[in-house]
């Protein structure tokens, strides 16, 4: 079954870097693009970005463009976002999604706290 494992949380000061991994099984995860959303306490489930099947290809939102950096090693069924120059608004449960054929798979979340 399609399984979404993300690692590489924590607590982070302002201006500081974390690097967030998504292991994807289950799928052939060559073949689909991944996604990033995050969903902040008490607020709507956001995208934070995309990345085509081929890793050629990324969309991020507004509010991450130029700080943010999504990749893929297909050769490790891995994902990948590099935020860097956190703020305290970047604080929220961040989760890899994929729309693969028989549905809509998310990870099981991890947490990003940006505080001083």
């Amino acid at each position: 079954q399609v399984q979404l494992v993300e690692s590489g949380g924590g607590l982070v000061q302002p201006g500081g870097s974390l690097r967030l991994s998504c292991e994807a099984s289950g799928f052939p995860f060559r073949f689909y693009p991944m996604s990033w959303y995050r969903q902040a306490p008490g607020k709507e489930r956001e995208s934070v970005g995309i990345i085509g099947a081929d890793g050629g290809t990324t969309k991020y939102a507004d509010s991450v463009k130029g700080r943010f950096t999504i990749s893929r090693d297909n050769a490790k069924n891995m994902a990948y976002l590099q935020m860097n120059n956190l703020k305290p608004e970047d604080t929220a449960v961040y989760y890899c999604y994929v729309l693969y054929v028989r549905g809509n798979y998310w990870g099981q979340g991890i947490q990003v706290t940006v505080s001083s």
